[in-house]
């Protein structure tokens, strides 16, 4: 579990300038697209809150959580227990600007706990299209992960999507990290995150730039099968 404290007092230099009046309506898209994955690009996320006062168009109060579900891109702010415990959800953005990402396990701590979700994630150091095969059910089960964030946070063993540098005090993504994953409904998948800033710019040193809006991209193997290969 993250401790809220010690992320809280963190993020308060962090992501906070990452959202103030830039508008960039232009999102690089590179060569996501491969004809069987789903690309998602700058799906916002709470961008009405702030972790400090004074932010212009912004409110000083939590991030508010919202869903996704794989199968259908349905995005969902529905927080409601009944929900949450429900399968209609596979991706919960979470936290500090949504930026600690469950799966929805009903047997583990997070959004999803007490329902019936099947949902495990295992992180992989290797580029998207070289990830081929879902492990079986046992290696889900030893590498015991329902999230990732910041990485080697808050243990070194804690793989998460992003580096957090504390000069910068910029959100970097982790190239060539690749999640597999397995869904609420217990299917085998994989999952790239991809950016956290507005038009998914393939750098960031403007600490005011907007956020969060994911770019990410994932595949769903429907046959119920361990093969993920993608062009």
């Amino acid at each position: 579990m993250y401790k809220r404290a010690q992320w809280h007092c963190l993020a308060a230099i962090v992501l906070l300038t990452m959202a103030c009046k830039k508008d960039n309506n232009n999102v690089t898209k590179l060569n996501y697209e491969d004809g069987v994955s789903t690309v998602i690009y700058d799906l916002a996320g709470d961008t009405e809150a702030s972790v400090a006062d004074g932010v212009e168009g912004k409110e000083r109060r939590p991030f508010k959580s919202f869903y996704f579900k794989l199968s259908t891109k349905l995005q969902s702010w529905d927080s409601s227990n009944t929900f949450k415990k429900s399968n209609n959800w596979d991706l919960a953005f979470t936290d500090i600007y949504n930026a600690l990402v469950y799966v929805n396990n009903g047997s583990a701590e997070g959004p999803g706990k007490g329902g019936s979700g099947k949902g495990m994630i295992i992180a992989v150091d290797a580029a998207y299209s070289k990830v081929t095969t879902a492990p079986d059910d046992a290696a889900f089960e030893t590498a015991n992960l329902n999230f990732a964030g910041w990485d080697q946070y808050p243990q070194p063993y804690n793989t998460g999507w992003y580096f957090y540098s504390l000069n910068t005090h910029l959100a970097v993504p982790i190239k060539n990290r690749t999640f597999i994953i397995r869904t609420a409904d217990g299917k085998y998948g994989k999952l790239e995150l991809i950016n956290v800033y507005q038009g998914n710019p393939p750098a960031v040193t403007d600490l005011f730039w907007p956020a969060p809006y994911f770019t990410f991209r994932y595949f769903v193997q429907q046959d119920g099968s361990h093969n993920l290969k993608t062009p």
